[in-house]
């Protein structure tokens, strides 16, 4: 079973991520803001994903990722950004900034499922996007 954690402030959005993962036999640590996710990454049950929501109330998901890529028992998993902006130019930011791959919201289920199921299996090139 795979441990996933999921960073996200919106709770309809946690939930509906939560469940989908929990119905895919996934284990699930869940965070409402950055720092909290850090904590949760950095501590005794390390994630083998993250979903890392782009805007949250403390501190914003490129900074989260740049403190999780510092730790180098973390540099292998993968952290997908999960983001409801659809303008290209940020979408290209955001994965310009290190995450694995970007996820829009709403989320689409069978997209998203192939994707979690592809890093979790494939895991990511450390140093650099998979």
């Amino acid at each position: 079973m795979s441990r996933i954690l999921i960073v996200e402030d919106n709770e309809k959005n946690l939930k509906l991520l939560r469940d989908v993962l929990r119905h895919q036999g996934h284990e699930v640590l869940e965070a409402p803001t950055g720092t909290q996710g850090l904590a949760l990454a950095l501590g005794e049950r390390r994630p083998d994903l993250v979903l890392l929501d782009i805007q949250l109330p403390d501190i914003d998901g490129i900074t989260v990722l740049r403190r999780l890529r510092e730790d180098p028992g973390l540099d292998a998993v993968p952290v997908l950004a999960i983001s409801a902006s659809v303008m290209p130019e940020e979408q290209h930011r955001i994965t310009a900034s290190g995450f694995d791959a970007f996820v829009a919201k709403p989320i689409s289920l069978k997209p998203f499922l192939a994707t979690v199921g592809r890093f979790l299996s494939a895991g990511r090139t450390p140093g650099g996007s998979a």
